[in-house]
């Protein structure tokens, strides 16, 4: 079963690169103030690239306008494809975070894990957005099929905010 509105950020833990190499990032976290949240199948895939990630650079200052604290892009990754795929798209400097959910266990958590054996994607993240407040879903918007950007784009979530 899928998360939905109400339901809280599950507990776990997702990683990203530090000073020192990989760092815990405990969801816990997540539970102050409000936060996109995106989720998508993997880093330097097409439409991740060419579509997820824009869209949240784009409306990134928007979100912020609008009383967002944080936005987060989780995906089923290790920490060091991450990183480098973040300063790729430049999300670090629209002020996104990428984070890893390298085990899948969040991902598993959220109950939006899926496999598309003929692009070699397995255990990986179905394509989402979501508002956190206080680590409770305000919103989640989760697309039919990977390939797809438009409920969970930047711009179909900053109508919600």
């Amino acid at each position: 079963m899928s998360i939905t509105t109400g339901d809280a950020f599950p507990a776990g833990k997702l990683l990203r690169v530090g000073g020192n190499g990989p760092e815990e990032v405990n969801t816990n976290d997540l539970a102050q103030g409000r936060v996109a949240i995106f989720g998508l199948p993997g880093a330097f895939t097409g439409t991740c690239t060419n579509a997820h990630m824009p869209s949240f650079i784009r409306t990134a200052d928007d979100f912020r306008a609008k009383g967002i604290d944080r936005i987060i892009c989780l995906t089923v990754n290790d920490p060091f494809v991450c990183d480098a795929w973040a300063k790729a798209t430049g999300a670090p400097d629209a002020g996104i975070e990428v984070l890893a959910d390298a085990d899948g266990s969040v991902t598993k958590a959220l109950g939006l894990s899926f496999d598309a054996p003929p692009a070699g994607l397995f255990g990986r993240c179905k394509r989402f957005a979501a508002l956190l407040n206080d680590g409770k879903v305000e919103v989640i918007q989760i697309e039919d099929s990977p390939g797809q950007c438009s409920v969970s784009a930047g711009e179909a979530l900053l109508e919600k905010v």
